[in-house]
Parts: C-alpha cells; sequence; structure tokens
C-alpha cells in the first residue's frame, strides 16, 4: 500500500518535467516546491553504483541552477541516506504520509459555504496565491502543474461572511483521494474553518466514488496533524527531504 500511495502523490502533484535514469526519477519545476525538484530514488534500477547515480543527479540539477534535492522515503536504496549524509547533504522537512482508510462514515460539514470547481480556477489560484503569499512565478508554476492534469481534481474554497476563510486541491485516482495545499486565511486559523474544509472535501470524494483518503504532512506542523488525528487520519510512513549544501 506504501508504495502506491507515493505514486499517487507522484501523479497527483506533478512536475514540469521527469527523467528517469535507473529507476530513479529527477523532477524538475523550476525550483517550487522540493516536491516537483527532487530526485525520488522509488525503483532500483539496473545500476547497483549508488555513487555514480548521486555524481548524475548532482550534475543534472547543477546545470538547471537548482539546488541537488533527493525525497527520502522507505523505498529507496538501503545506503542512499547515509551516503548524502557523508556528502554533507542536510536534513529538510521531516514529513509523515497519512492515510484515513474509510471515508464512507465521515460527518457532514455543518457549514454549506462552499465553492466547488472540478475544472482548473484561475479564482481558486488567486485565493490560494494570498492565502500562502505565493509569488507571481510560483503562480504561474502552480498553474502549470495543476491546470493540465488527466486526473480528476476538486478545487476548493470555504467561505464565510466576509468572503474566502479556507481552500485546498483534491486528486482522486484508483478510489483514492488525495489533500493538498490544504491552507487557512491566518486571520481564521484555530477557529474550525479548516476542519469543515476537509469535511467538504471528503464528502465530494465520497459521492465521486472515492473510498479512502491520503495526504502529506510536515511533521512540526502541529495544529495540521491534530487536525488529521481528529479525523482519524493513520500514520502510513515517513519521508524526509537531503538537501546539498
Amino acid at each position: 500500500m506504501s508504495l502506491q500511495i507515493e505514486e499517487l502523490a507522484l501523479n497527483a502533484w506533478p512536475s514540469l518535467q521527469t527523467i528517469v535514469h535507473h529507476g530513479w526519477l529527477l523532477r524538475f519545476a523550476e525550483g517550487y516546491t522540493k516536491r516537483s525538484n527532487s530526485v525520488q530514488a522509488i525503483y532500483s534500477g539496473g545500476n547497483s553504483n549508488i555513487e555514480q547515480q548521486i555524481d548524475y543527479c548532482e550534475k543534472i540539477y547543477e546545470s538547471a541552477g537548482l539546488t541537488t534535492i533527493f525525497k527520502m522515503t522507505p523505498f529507496g536504496p538501503d545506503s542512499l541516506d547515509q551516503r548524502l549524509e557523508q556528502r554533507g547533504y542536510t536534513i529538510a522537512e521531516p514529513s509523515t504520509v497519512k492515510i484515513l482508510d474509510d471515508i464512507s462514515s465521515i460527518r457532514e460539514p455543518q457549514m454549506k459555504g462552499i465553492l466547488i470547481e472540478e475544472e482548473w480556477s484561475e479564482n481558486w489560484l488567486a485565493t490560494l496565491s494570498t492565502m500562502n503569499q505565493l509569488s507571481q512565478k510560483k503562480q504561474e508554476i502552480t498553474r502549470m502543474l495543476l491546470r493540465n492534469s488527466r486526473l480528476k481534481q476538486g478545487f476548493f474554497t470555504l467561505m464565510n461572511g466576509s468572503g474566502p476563510v479556507a481552500c485546498g486541491l483534491a486528486v482522486m485516482e484508483q478510489g483514492y483521494v488525495g489533500l493538498y495545499d490544504i491552507v487557512t486565511n491566518q486571520a481564521y486559523r484555530n477557529m474550525g474553518y479548516g476542519e469543515q474544509l476537509l469535511l467538504h472535501i471528503l464528502k465530494w470524494a465520497r459521492e465521486a466514488g472515492a473510498e479512502k483518503s491520503y495526504l502529506l504532512v510536515v511533521q512540526s506542523n502541529a495544529s495540521a496533524n491534530r487536525l488529521y488525528d481528529k479525523l482519524n487520519y493513520r500514520h502510513l510512513y515517513t519521508y524526509w527531504y537531503r538537501c546539498k549544501p
């Protein structure tokens, strides 16, 4: 199951270009998000010389003007993390993949002010950009990453009397709904809006045929982890990034 979720996450949040090298995926998106600009060593490939593969990755990312970053998951070579540490790579953003095994019994949301769009929306991007303080360049990259997906997507904006208070993205594939870019307007945090947004997303996904849900969350984000635990998401596996100085 864990490797399946990793593949779903790669599909849900894509890159602008991917190079496959001996089973390692080198992803590029002009530097926006580590997720889309890192090496994903999820398959062993045919080359057992890890040092040569690391050298190749460094050369490619340097030629693109990007920091070489590896996403460390349970699926890569056992010695990779130690070898990167020996090269001076530092750890960044220890994170957890969580899964909700059954969304059929998720309770109904109480707030009704939800805007759900199943096609790419510039209004949704504008709301996300305001809440996440995205630069114009990052907005354009987000647009390129998400607007041409072949997967079923839902763009959600939760409203109260004064306007948007939270937004998020849902991506469905193989009976799972993945949750991405879940954010609450800073002025309205810790007021229950994030939970209402998630309940609306899960209700939409259930009605569209999803049975389970997954998400990725930084371990240091205590409030988000409390919310996901409240909704009965459980720990599936841990990952982190190794960044070249």
